[in-house]
């Protein structure tokens, strides 16, 4: 007698086919079992879902199709798993196929029953990784937090300044949980694939190789493949990944950790736009696992819910060794002579460090040689012209390259409007940065005689395989004195030599019109602090320069006293007066068309036929409006922003509105995308 069996197929986005499909199995098919069935003209990878309340027998006049194969090599996924999927696609608006599939493996979907068992006959060992190394003895600190996270059930916020040690206690909290229980599993997630490896190394240092797998986007498929399996079948102990780790199947899970828990990678920005961190926090309660999430800097959303008595708040205000913070200085610009990039001051502070032999890191979130390429006689300026931004100027290959579309073109002989030969760059970025601080440093002396060196690590200068590792070792091993960098290079890095860290522009943030905006740039300074005094000998003469034209801004007073709470207080405050998250709740409609008349016709025809609630419910639908970045490769976007009091009342309305948007999509329109708390408006 054949069976019935529901399955979850990958649907494309705004799919109709917004639930399971039916189909024949000559055999009843647990749910979370893995198939292969006939879709359209293909075949194509599906997971049987609940299949409780489907008859055995179809009515007469449908003809359902039967089932491929099934993956029989690979026991189904829990159950665990499938609730999270299902409420990652309720909570985030996307179809359960379109989640479900983009959580497995590519290389799962393609292969098929016979190369898979091939696959699975390889060996792969288990690991005891109860019995670990032994680590370094714990800090006052590292012990009162470890036994409370023992004897709490959290969630925890671990608020730890830069070099206290979270990282130890996030492995002695995989130890300790692993000595209760040596088959349980840990997931800790990092924001970005280059901090993967060094975390790898410390995990594979203490727990051993066959313990520890990573997940990540930078992993070849059959890598990826390799350590999902591991995962799925219990042999690693401990999973490492960024974001997409979140739907790491672990059938044992006792411990997440979210390392940085405030950084905006976590939140995905194509497909279903989810956050892994408020998934990883979902996923805990509901499978019964501890979660620690970790920073520095906090996000103000997890600070209000640890005010809220939602999470409990670890404190680890002091660094390994008792080093002191570095010192804050804050240069006025206003008083250094026009065009100034360094003042003399900060000059004079890296050639000591330079004659001392220690490292500086000068930081400014901005690659390439120069915003914008101008001509001093007419309007022009390097314009995109697919994209409604300039190309920025790359001397190093005398290109003009749009950071957005990846338009490039050589830089013109003279300018394409009037033909005059005078254009030059306006404004800096780390390539202009490195160029003219090699210029100021150029008699600069080692105290063995020998000139400075100096090193820019930014997405241009790490884009060749291998690079940002070489780049990595060559500043551990004291092989560059001066480092230029954007961003990354203020996340995670443990540099024991750097004694000085130098903000040289970071006023643009402090009146964006995007309300995170100085959470943000308060979050990078203080990281970026972070990176300087990690060595306890060389703490007290460290210190962190902030070159600002407001240096009275209520921002740069906390960052002198490395106050976060006082910096925290004062924006939840100023966001509790605006309605602001987290004391409200947001979803973004955006719209991408030919023209912008056609999103914001889509937009304004959505709100016009929006689900009617509840008036106490209270729904804002505000104004479509274009993007910050209104054109990128000549599409046009636009967004809506759509606000509640109340997140069950702004779930219940954008449900209902679905069937709404998938209605209004008009000629000319190319995608729409939901997206709720999002993380930059």
């Amino acid at each position: 007698m054949a069976h019935r069996v529901a399955v979850v197929v990958p649907t494309p986005a705004h799919s109709t086919v917004a639930g399971p499909l039916t189909y024949r199995s000559e055999l009843p098919l647990a749910s979370g079992t893995l198939v292969r069935v006939p879709l359209g003209r293909r075949e194509v990878l599906g997971v049987v879902w609940n299949t409780d309340g489907l008859k055995d027998d179809p009515p007469a006049e449908v003809r359902e199709k039967a089932i491929a194969a099934s993956l029989d090599g690979i026991p189904p996924m829990t159950a665990g798993w499938m609730h999270l999927v299902t409420f990652a696609a309720g909570y985030y608006q996307r179809s359960l196929g379109e989640v479900a599939l983009a959580a497995l493996p590519p290389q799962l979907r393609d292969l098929q029953p016979e190369q898979l068992a091939r696959r699975l006959k390889r060996p792969m060992q288990g690991a005891d990784a109860s019995a670990a190394a032994q680590g370094p003895a714990l800090t006052e600190d590292q012990a009162r937090v470890l036994a409370q996270v023992e004897e709490q059930p959290g969630p925890f916020l671990l608020f730890g300044v830069t070099g206290s040690g979270k990282t130890e206690v996030y492995l002695q909290a995989v130890q300790r949980m692993l000595a209760r229980d040596a088959q349980a599993q840990a997931l800790v997630m990092v924001p970005e694939i280059n901090l993967t490896p060094q975390l790898q190394q410390r995990f594979v240092e203490r727990f051993g190789e066959a313990a520890v797998v990573a997940l990540h986007s930078g992993m070849t498929n059959p890598q990826r493949l390799k350590s999902w399996l591991a995962a799925h079948l219990g042999v690693a102990r401990i999973v490492l990944g960024t974001r997409m780790a979140v739907f790491a199947p672990l059938p044992r899970l006792g411990l997440i950790v979210v390392d940085e828990e405030h950084d905006p990678s976590y939140k995905q920005q194509e497909g279903a736009r989810y956050s892994a961190r408020d998934l990883a926090v979902w996923r805990g309660k509901a499978e019964g696992a501890k979660v620690l999430l970790g920073s520095a800097t906090p996000s103000l959303e997890s600070w209000h819910a640890c005010e809220r008595g939602r999470y409990l708040r670890l404190d680890m205000p002091g660094r390994v060794g008792q080093g002191a913070l570095p010192a804050v200085r804050l240069v006025d610009m206003n008083l250094q002579p026009k065009n100034t990039l360094f003042s003399g001051a900060l000059l004079e502070a890296i050639r000591a460090r330079i004659a001392r032999g220690e490292q500086s890191l000068m930081f400014l979130n901005r690659r390439g040689y120069a915003p914008v390429l101008a001509c001093g006689a007419c309007e022009w300026k390097s314009d995109c012209p697919n994209c409604s931004v300039y190309r920025v100027f790359h001397k190093i290959d005398r290109t003009l390259r749009c950071h957005h579309c990846g338009q490039t073109d050589r830089v013109p002989r003279a300018c394409p409007s009037c033909g005059n030969v005078d254009i030059a760059p306006l404004g800096r970025g780390t390539e202009r940065l490195e160029e003219q601080l090699a210029e100021l440093l150029a008699d600069a002396r080692l105290p063995d005689g020998t000139p400075v060196r100096i090193a820019r690590m930014d997405a241009d200068s790490t884009r060749p395989k291998g690079a940002l590792e070489l780049q990595l070792a060559q500043v551990h091993a004291g092989e560059v004195d001066v480092l230029v960098g954007t961003q990354m290079v203020t996340k995670g890095h443990d540099f024991r030599r750097i004694t000085l860290v130098a903000a040289v522009n970071p006023d643009t943030a402090l009146f964006s019109g995007d309300f995170r905006a100085p959470e943000r740039l308060f979050s990078l300074l203080m990281q970026a602090a972070g990176r300087a005094g990690r060595d306890a000998a060389q703490a007290a003469a460290s210190e962190m320069w902030v070159q600002t034209w407001h240096p009275r801004h209520p921002l740069f007073a906390a960052l002198r006293q490395h106050d976060y709470p006082a910096f925290a207080a004062d924006q939840l405050r100023e966001r509790r007066q605006a309605g602001m998250p987290p004391f409200a709740y947001q979803a973004l409609l955006r719209a991408e068309g030919r023209t912008q008349e056609v999103a914001q016709l889509f937009l304004a025809t959505a709100a016009e036929a929006a689900p009617v609630l509840d008036p106490a419910q209270q729904v804002a639908v505000y104004s479509p409006v274009p993007m910050t970045v209104q054109r990128i490769a000549n599409v046009e976007r636009a967004q809506m922003l759509v606000e509640s009091e109340s997140r069950m009342a702004l779930q219940r309305f954008l449900s209902g509105w679905q069937p709404v948007l998938q209605a209004s999509r008009g000629k000319g329109l190319i995608r729409w995308a939901v997206d709720v708390d999002p993380i930059a408006i």
